[in-house]
């Protein structure tokens, strides 16, 4: 039986009859569209822009290095289990969050004010990484131009080689029987010049470097010999990390308009790269052993047994969702209020995690073909992180025939796989402006997007010196670690215990609709107290292992360690501060002060009016009384209230 629809009023933005409906899209008709802010074109926009986020480079490059280093196919059990208990109910809270308030990762702390810090530390993070991830885009993109020659100029020993250089192993030394009968130990040299025999098992090899190696270092980093000397600018990667720049705001400068375009070509095109990759390595000599090696033939579940792998699970799902670093809540805020994000987050998720299991085998086929050739066992030619994507797997792929097609192909879907997450953590940055100053936004977006984007180009070119890689491997040491879990510690538990789990879930409910008790009954647990648990572990063990930086065997300098620990303190003490702000400003005596700031601020809310119902029908309306003044330092705090 129908309800009957309350009196006309303004509503969305428009003067419309309507039955509010929780759970249910708006009647035919009415309009759920922001003026301000907009929404996303299509539902699909939405997904492909959350997966090309989520997948990124560490699904390719760490995931299948991790899964064959702990147990093989036993690795998925902690993986699984660290999924739905640790990383997919963090990115449903954030997802809810987001839409819920059709606010970015800095306003939508008006849920909990004392903690709005946490926005400003997520996004400060997400501003660091996003400097040096364009510059390995950069490199990716480095490596497809040099793709473009008849032969691969990593695929030998060439000029630029040292003596070091060989694509096959060399001897060194070796026992052998002189013709007297004497067994002697002595160098290789003097056995082949004297015509002898090494006696077998008895064989020492020379330390040797494969020309893939030597070309990243000689060639395309131009490497110097630490930190401490950083050289020039290696003119042709700034070059690269320009036009990777330019291809981010070309592709940003409407928004998630543009944005919401672009990734169905950047997001789903890496699949059909990986399809073609997986194909072309199953048919190949020695690929069987690769892929054994990924899975293991026999899985080794004892491995489960130790610590560390849960650990490595844990931390891999935490990182590789995208969790706690501002983009899910920024890019869910631009969601319809009544959109199921409930279905979202499992989808994107599963999607993730299929797509890290996928990887491997295209990985490890290609790996096991380049350990056949060398007559070498699979697990020295497997590696992780920069040495897989730039020196191992460039290796294998030179020895296929048609060798450029196949590096142009992978280093393709490097750089499309990096730009998807770029275009997401920028959109964070620019969420927070908008947030911050709508009307400005909506007049100058173009030139503000732009501005960011060559702001951020001039901060990475310390990045592509020839000390470049040991600033990118030292923001990445210090910023993307501990730090997001911190963060990530501190929304949980704020939201669960502080604002309240059960009320959070009501607020959900208005979106998605109504559930029964024993729906929530999973979530309830994992958000007051599995994930916390689970979160607060990794946290401490991430602090209790944690370890100078170094880059391959070069050490840091003391210095370089310090300028490292000033980031993330810059990035956290953000958190401190804006509580002692909040609580400054607040009104009565110290604890009335702290309580007042752990409510929700009276602006805190569905951001239409036709969202809110009874629940929110005392809430202040924000986009009256914002956005009227320019931008001011002193307003910043306030302007985010």
């Amino acid at each position: 039986m129908g309800t009957l629809a309350p009196p006309a009023r303004l509503c969305c933005g428009r003067r419309k009859d309507f039955t509010l409906s929780q759970g249910k899209d708006a009647p035919a008709g009415q309009s759920e569209e922001h003026s301000e802010r907009g929404h996303w074109s299509s539902k699909t926009d939405y997904l492909l822009s959350m997966v090309g986020y989520a997948v990124g480079l560490g699904n390719v490059w760490r995931f299948p290095y991790l899964t064959y280093q702990n147990g093989g196919g036993a690795f998925l059990i902690p993986y699984a289990a660290m999924l739905a208990l640790a990383g997919l109910p963090l990115f449903f809270l954030e997802c809810s969050l987001g839409q819920f308030a059709s606010l970015g990762p800095v306003s939508v702390w008006r849920i909990l004010p004392i903690l709005q810090g946490v926005g400003i530390t997520m996004v400060i993070i997400t501003t660091l990484v996003t400097v040096y991830y364009n510059v390995i885009i950069a490199y990716a993109l480095y490596y497809l131009f040099a793709s473009f020659q008849s032969v691969l100029p990593w695929s030998d020993c060439f000029a630029w080689a040292d003596e070091n250089c060989s694509t096959t192993p060399v001897v060194s030394d070796c026992n052998t029987t002189l013709p007297n009968g004497i067994v002697i130990h002595t160098n290789y040299s003097y056995v082949t010049s004297n015509n002898l025999t090494c006696l077998n098992g008895s064989l020492t090899y020379k330390q040797v470097q494969l020309p893939s190696e030597q070309y990243w270092n000689k060639v395309a980093l131009r490497r110097s010999s630490g930190l401490d000397e950083t050289g020039e600018i290696v003119w042709y990667l700034a070059l690269c990390l320009l036009l990777s720049w330019l291809i981010v705001g070309a592709a940003l400068f409407k928004g998630i308009k543009s944005s919401g375009k672009v990734v169905y070509f950047t997001a789903l095109f890496p699949y059909v790269v990986l399809v073609i990759l997986l194909v072309r390595g199953a048919t190949l000599e020695g690929a069987r052993n690769g892929i054994e090696y990924y899975i293991g033939t026999q899985s080794n579940f004892t491995k489960l047994m130790e610590a560390e792998v849960w650990k490595d699970a844990a931390t891999q799902i935490f990182f590789s969702l995208s969790v706690a670093w501002g983009g899910l809540v920024a890019l869910s805020s631009y969601n319809k209020f009544h959109n199921n994000c409930y279905s979202d987050a499992i989808v994107v998720c599963l999607v993730n995690c299929l797509t890290s299991v996928f990887a491997g085998f295209a990985i490890f086929s290609v790996l096991g073909h380049m350990a056949f050739l060398a007559d070498r066992p699979v697990s020295e030619v497997v590696d992780s992180g920069f040495d897989l994507a730039f020196v191992a797997y460039p290796s294998a792929l030179s020895k296929l025939p048609v060798a450029p097609l196949w590096s142009f192909l992978f280093f393709f879907m490097l750089l499309l796989l990096g730009l998807d997450s770029q275009f997401a953590s920028i959109e964070t940055v620019t969420t927070t402006i908008q947030d911050m100053y709508p009307k400005m936004m909506k007049k100058m977006r173009v030139p503000v997007t732009l501005g960011l984007c060559m702001l951020l180009f001039f901060l990475g070119l310390i990045c592509v010196t020839q000390a470049g890689i040991y600033w990118v491997n030292l923001v990445d040491h210090f910023c993307a670690g501990w730090g997001i879990l911190f963060a990530a510690v501190l929304e949980i538990i704020g939201i669960s215990w502080i604002y309240g789990g059960n009320r959070f879930i009501q607020d959900i409910e208005m979106m998605i609709g109504k559930k029964s008790w024993w729906f929530w009954l999973w979530w309830r647990a994992c958000w007051f107290f599995v994930t916390p648990v689970l979160l607060c572990v990794i946290l401490c063990w991430s602090l209790v292992t944690f370890s100078p930086p170094k880059y391959g065997s070069v050490e840091y300098p003391a210095w370089g360690s310090a300028v490292g620990w000033c980031m993330i303190v810059f990035c956290i003490i953000w958190i401190p501060i804006v509580a002692i702000v909040k609580i400054v400003k607040a009104q009565g005596n110290l604890w009335q002060r702290i309580v007042s700031c752990c409510r929700p601020a009276a602006n805190w809310g569905p951001s239409l009016e036709c969202h809110r119902g009874e629940r929110y029908s005392h809430m202040v309306d924000p986009h009256k009384e914002r956005d009227q003044e320019i931008p001011t330092v002193d307003g910043f705090v306030h302007k985010l209230e």
